[in-house]
């Protein structure tokens, strides 16, 4: 179901804007609170959105080549798609309005809402919809926004971005044309989230079809609505939409000139199988209950907090942590389970084996053989072990009926195997295997997982790319970023890769970019990374120095902390003296 963002959404309650659709997950900008280490923040954010407004001045559009209503109804040529497809319709045509910032429901922005889809070639297969918005002053370029977990649901381009400050309005408002998809199936519309893989086009079109074709399509409604096509295009998303965006950048580096792409699922299949493991793992006496999960994160806290300087709850030095943590240290006595302060041996070995790499028998696509296992900190987090590991009671086969009762890595990589991999949802999913599936395992590796290092030809045509890690992502591993990142200097060198790519680090967060800050405030997150894409491809300026902030979740968004936002291998080290809220109080170090 669409829902339609009104003003008081915006105004009175941001939060209902942020889950309207679970990927887009964020907070928002502009710094009002005189701590010092801020006016790095504003002066980058002011570049941005000088840019900005002088290319709205130049390009704004005042008189459509066509009028919004009168694209109701209008068929587009599929051979404006550069894919085989079915030809899109856009079945209806409203021009609305938003608020144009967040602080309250005047004033507002127009623009035109697109609602369409791309008709299947397989008769059996699932349309493609899509939502486009055409602002009335537009600044002549183009964010594509990504979708997250298996899709299946219609990602409407109008949420803040994720991780953007609290007081930052979408994209549409502040000039871009934006757009999304629900990549061609529709969850209501399915028994398991999954299904929709059991038909061929439908799957490619997940993998990475539906994200091109609907690109393509969006370029030919400009040339339509505005006279002319974008002149820059961005891909923006996190999780399964940060796939998306690399996916992008590897298959179709033509396409798009700026990617900015959060905590993605890189090593899809290798995420699916692995997560799959934990599940299995806990099956015979390895579960976590939540307070034996609160009982290893505050080991986590002991071993770990103070190595970077400052005990505050954060883990910035998470690769080390690993060298002092041992989940040994909880052992129960005779390693039987006795209560809720300490851990069995079995739940010793699934601490430990989220931590492991689940080793492949056999090369994945681009010659990866491996998923690298978890770092230690963000246990006890809301979207932490529990949520996404571990969950309120054990793992079961059969699922039960509610990805609620079950840690989501489980019911999300059990229903991969079946669906994907076996391609039989009866299947038992502690029979499939790799090695008894390869050749289905290698063509969904070779779809899915966006682990291709060459991105030259990306570079070559001026692409621009910003890679962000939540360390403390317990979703989905922050190391296959590490690890896509290596390969990537590896292939191409570390003078190529500083040309055109950043990679960023987030001790801390979860895989939403939440969690527990300083001392138990809110998590510094907030960081315009739209604007620092978007000046680095208009001006050719890369980023220099960015610090996320935490604010207040009403208006006018004061300023709580700051911290810089670091490029890996570096952390945020406490300097030894001043406010731990204020970002000059840190330096990124590598040792």
């Amino acid at each position: 179901m669409i829902r339609i963002l009104d003003h008081d959404d915006f105004a009175s309650n941001r939060s209902k804007i942020i889950n309207v659709i679970d990927s887009q997950k964020s907070e928002h900008d502009i710094v009002r609170r005189p701590l010092r280490t801020f006016r790095y923040h504003a002066l980058g954010l002011s570049a941005g959105l000088i840019v900005a407004t002088s290319l709205t001045a130049a390009h704004a559009q005042t008189s459509p080549a066509q009028s919004c209503e009168s694209l109701q109804g209008r068929t587009i040529a599929r051979t404006q798609i550069g894919l085989p497809a079915g030809n899109p319709t856009i079945v209806s045509a409203t021009t609305t309005t938003m608020p144009a910032t967040m602080s309250g429901p005047e004033p507002t922005v127009a623009f035109c809402k697109l609602l369409g889809a791309i008709a299947p070639l397989d008769p059996n297969a699932p349309p493609i919809r899509f939502q486009i918005n055409l602002p009335a002053q537009w600044n002549g370029r183009a964010v594509q926004y990504g979708g997250g977990g298996f899709n299946g649901v219609l990602i409407t381009g109008l949420a803040p971005l994720r991780d953007a400050p609290l007081d930052l309005p979408p994209p549409v408002a502040r000039g871009f044309m934006t757009y999304g998809t629900d990549s061609g199936h529709d969850n209501a519309k399915q028994k398991e989230i999954q299904e929709f893989a059991l038909n061929d086009e439908a799957l490619e079109n997940f993998a990475h079809a539906a994200y091109k074709k609907v690109r393509d399509v969006a370029v030919e409604v400009a040339r339509l609505h505005y006279g002319r096509a974008p002149e820059k295009l961005y891909f923006y998303g996190g999780s399964e939409g940060g796939r998306e965006g690399l996916t992008m950048a590897q298959r179709y580096p033509a396409d798009f000139d700026g990617i900015v792409s959060v905590v993605p699922v890189i090593n899809w299949v290798g995420l699916q199988f692995s997560g799959a493991r934990t599940g299995l793992t806990q099956m015979d006496g390895g579960w976590l209950n939540p307070a034996k999960v609160k009982l290893l994160h505050e080991a986590v806290l002991a071993a770990c907090d103070a190595s970077d300087g400052l005990k505050d709850g954060i883990v910035s030095r998470y690769e080390t942590c690993a060298k002092v943590m041992s989940p040994k240290n909880l052992r129960c006595p005779d390693g039987k389970d006795t209560g809720d302060t300490c851990l069995s041996d079995a739940q010793i070995n699934t601490v430990e084996t989220v931590r492991t790499r689940f080793e492949f028998p056999f090369p994945l696509a681009n010659g990866i053989t491996s998923y690298p296992g978890w770092n230690y900190g963000g246990e006890d987090q809301v979207d932490g072990m529990t949520y996404w590991m571990t969950g309120p009671k054990p793992p079961q086969h059969p699922l039960p009926s509610t990805v609620a009762e079950q840690g989501r890595i489980w019911y999300y990589g059990s229903g991969m195997l079946r669906y994907f991999i076996a391609r039989d949802p009866s299947k038992d999913p502690r029979d499939i295997t790799p090695a008894a599936y390869k050749d289905q395992v290698l063509k969904i590796s070779a779809l899915m997982d966006s682990t291709n290092p060459d991105l030259s030809a990306f570079a070559r045509r001026g692409g621009k790319l910003i890679l962000k890690e939540n360390m403390a992502d317990l979703a989905q591993s922050p190391n296959a970023g590490v690890d896509y990142y290596k390969s990537v200097v590896a292939k191409m060198g570390q003078p190529e890769v500083d040309h055109f790519m950043r990679f960023y680090v987030t001790p801390g967060a979860n895989h939403a970019g939440g969690g527990n800050g300083a001392n138990g405030a809110p998590l510094a997150r907030g960081v315009d990374l739209l604007a620092t894409i978007d000046q680095w491809v208009l001006k050719n300026e890369p980023p220099s120095r960015l610090v996320q902030v935490a604010q207040e979740t009403k208006a006018p968004f004061a300023t709580i902390a700051a911290r810089p936002m670091c490029r890996y291998p570096a952390w945020p080290q406490y300097k030894g003296s001043g406010d731990p809220k204020d970002a000059d109080s840190f330096t990124c170090a590598t040792e």
